[in-house]
């Protein structure tokens, strides 16, 4: 389904998994299951989730441990993390806050509770939508005055793909599918074929020169902007016999 947040939950007991999950699904998220820390960074690998509900005590690395990883590596340092765990005192609180994460649940808990902090997060975490230039390397839009450069040089594009461009810079390095890039991009209210996507992020390439190739196409899932673009395959020279 379209415009679903997605949330990785990372826990090693699977009853309380299942139940979170399911609370989830049902008010309109996505989700994602992870029982150690070794499967939770293969998710994080494989695509970003809008929010990770970690449990402190895992097989393997702590939960405390992989939040302070993960805000300090670029990639992951702005998704935001709940933290889910037996431990309850104040110190534990505190250990598990200045690790990066952006709230404490203690359990036992309400899913009520749980949904209500899960969008109190989202909503605090946003990305800012007041006008604020946007930087992905050498790549900066800035929507107040509607200009895109590369490496300083100024680039011409069209309003679909300024918006698409836009979109994408937002949240740097997710996958987007197809369906996500029409409602955000043209609005879930028009109907018309996903391939549109593909036509318009041809010529958001070719609008950016050199830094096309930082819109990267995801097999079987859809696209990304990157700052770092995987280099090009060089075909192999023929060799005469």
């Amino acid at each position: 389904m379209r415009n679903m947040p997605a949330v990785l939950i990372v826990e090693d007991e699977p009853a309380i998994a299942e139940l979170i999950a399911v609370n989830l699904r049902h008010n309109g998220f996505r989700t994602t299951w992870a029982l150690d820390s070794a499967s939770a960074q293969r998710e994080l690998d494989a695509a970003l989730p809008d929010l990770i509900l970690l449990d402190w005590m895992l097989p393997g690395e702590s939960g405390l441990v992989l939040a302070k990883r993960w805000r300090a590596h670029p990639r992951t340092k702005a998704i935001p993390i709940i933290m889910l765990t037996a431990r309850g005192d104040e110190a534990d609180r505190v250990a598990g806050l200045d690790a990066g994460a952006d709230d404490y649940i203690a359990k036992p808990f309400s899913t009520k509770e749980l949904l209500a902090r899960v969008r109190a997060v989202l909503r605090r975490r946003a990305p800012e939508q007041a006008g604020e230039a946007m930087t992905v390397g050498a790549l900066v839009l800035d929507p107040s005055t509607h200009r895109v450069s590369f490496e300083e040089q100024p680039l011409k594009l069209g309003p679909t793909e300024f918006k698409l461009l836009q979109f994408l810079m937002a949240s740097p390095e997710r996958v987007h599918s197809r369906g996500q890039l029409l409602d955000k991009v043209w609005g879930d209210h028009v109907y018309i074929e996903e391939r549109t996507v593909d036509v318009h992020v041809k010529r958001l390439r070719e609008s950016l020169n050199q830094a096309g190739a930082m819109v990267e196409t995801v097999r079987g899932a859809g696209y990304r902007l990157t700052a770092k673009p995987a280099p090009a395959a060089v075909p192999a020279e023929k060799t005469s016999a």
